[in-house]
């Protein structure tokens, strides 16, 4: 099963962050903000599909995978879920390399973190124009 969401590229996009990776329905990003990978996200935690949800919950492994379809480029990564995640944020979805769980949180034991990402791609994805598409992809 597959669940797509849709996000732009900022100018202050940096992806710098060693543990985490974050889309945001935000459409501002500071610098400070080095783990957001896309803002104006289709979705956040708490918009994603009842059985997407069922299905993190359920402690499984997920493939993650985020597209630059204007440039054809892609980059993956694996992360896992959890019984114990709300999956209730109103504003970002994110992936953490470590076991820490929050609202925001929908993968955890990520196999990669915004640093980790194809740096051709994070330049490209400082457009504001740049379309990115975060595809979530459940077996």
């Amino acid at each position: 099963m597959l669940y797509t969401i849709f996000a732009r590229g900022h100018k202050n996009l940096r992806a710098t962050h060693r543990t985490t990776l974050e889309v945001t329905k935000e459409s501002y990003l500071t610098p400070r903000g080095n783990c957001i990978v896309g803002v104006k996200a289709s979705s956040s935690a708490r918009d994603l599909p009842e059985w997407l949800k069922k299905e993190i919950k359920s402690d499984k492994m997920f493939f993650v995978v985020i597209k630059l379809p204007d440039y054809g480029m892609e980059d993956s990564f694996y992360t896992h879920g959890s019984r114990e995640m709300s999956l209730d944020h109103a504003k970002d979805i994110v992936f953490r390399k470590s076991n820490f769980i929050c609202s925001r949180t929908v993968g955890i034991r990520s196999t990669k973190a915004a640093i980790d990402l194809n740096r051709e791609m994070i330049e490209l994805m400082k457009d504001e124009k740049t379309e990115i598409v975060v595809e979530i992809k459940v077996p």
